[in-house]
């Protein structure tokens, strides 16, 4: 196969290389998986340097998120849910590369009617927006929900969830073309966080302003939100994509009975894997019934694992939007 294998910690993403290596050896309860399309993350970028919270061992190969085709099936389980020559997404250590080892918990089914490149960039942020916004925030038809960086793959993923459930969707980004993309989404507005005042603007567009029902902050800007957040609003706490973790100021939590809601979706599998399975049925139902698209950059296409380390610097110098995914060609050509 070939693979971008790390053997010490890198600079940056131009370091990345690409090797022939043996295929992986499945283990009696995995699938092995020909890869189509692999998709891109920040905690590729913070691994490959050596400031993530989950480092393998070296040498290993990078990347996570794929989809492919299943060549094999585990040897240990007599009714395995995917059979040979099904089309699958998943994650797992070694997205990066042309055949990846998995287990049958981090692969789920290509949705009808999907190619591999839109598939690959599911596994990561669509749970984690449905899960937010669905299990953990209970959000509803008539509720207006604003959603930071909401360009960003769990952003375009959270516009159209909320979209789905009947809310009005306030949208924030950092350029013209990124608010474009989210209005493209569905969001019903878009205001750029750079602007002085947008708390106030985003106010201005709430019935009576009264301020938004439902908070989704990927960025780490919970403390300015809450001057817009209304009566009994929760705020979810995604991640912290600008760098720092806040200091909140509480006596706002308290005045405006606010609900603090954090999130971290990688944790379900281990504490609540039932919760796992209900938000799955809950994405594919809306894919089937047209509410939710694939949210991949479309105005540069990456082709081949050479353009992997392209892709990931675009990434972290914050120059694209939704997910950015590379096809990955096996014998020659690649199945889009």
């Amino acid at each position: 196969m070939r693979a971008i294998q790390v053997k010490e910690y890198l600079k940056g993403p131009q370091d990345l290389t690409v090797s022939s290596l043996p295929n992986p050896t499945p283990s009696a309860d995995q699938y092995l998986i020909a890869i189509h399309a692999t998709a891109t993350n920040f905690f590729d970028l913070l691994q490959i340097r050596g400031k993530y919270q989950h480092q393998p061992p070296f040498p290993w190969i990078s990347g996570s998120e794929f989809s492919g085709v299943v060549l094999s099936v585990p040897s240990s389980n007599p009714s395995p849910a995917f059979k040979k020559g099904d089309r699958v997404f998943g994650a797992a250590q070694g997205g990066y590369s042309t055949h990846v080892c998995a287990a049958e918990t981090a692969l789920r089914p290509v949705p009808k009617g999907w190619g591999f490149v839109d598939a690959a960039g599911l596994m990561v942020t669509a749970p984690t927006s449905y899960g937010a916004l669905v299990t953990r925030a209970g959000v509803k038809k008539g509720d207006y929900v604003l959603i930071h960086a909401a360009a960003g793959g769990v952003g375009l993923a959270a516009v159209q969830v909320a979209k789905a459930f009947g809310a009005t969707v306030i949208a924030t980004a950092g350029s013209a073309r990124k608010l474009e993309v989210a209005k493209g989404f569905g969001a019903d507005y878009a205001i750029d966080y750079n602007t002085k005042g947008w708390e106030e603007e985003v106010k201005k567009l709430t019935p009576r302003g009264r301020g938004v029902d439902i908070v989704y902050d990927p960025v780490g800007m919970v403390n300015t939100s809450l001057k817009c957040t209304a009566w009994n609003g929760r705020i979810l706490v995604i991640g912290f994509a600008a760098g720092d973790i806040e200091k909140v100021a509480m006596n706002r939590v308290l005045l405006k009975n606010v609900s603090l809601v954090g999130l971290h979706w990688g944790m379900y599998t281990r504490e609540e894997p039932e919760t796992v399975e209900e938000v799955w049925r809950g994405l594919f139902r809306l894919m089937d019934e047209g509410k939710f698209r694939g949210t991949v950059y479309s105005d540069r296409i990456f082709s081949g694992l050479e353009s992997v380390g392209e892709a990931l610097g675009m990434l972290g110098r914050r120059e694209t939007w939704g997910k950015v995914v590379v096809s990955v060609p096996q014998d020659g050509q690649s199945k889009l």
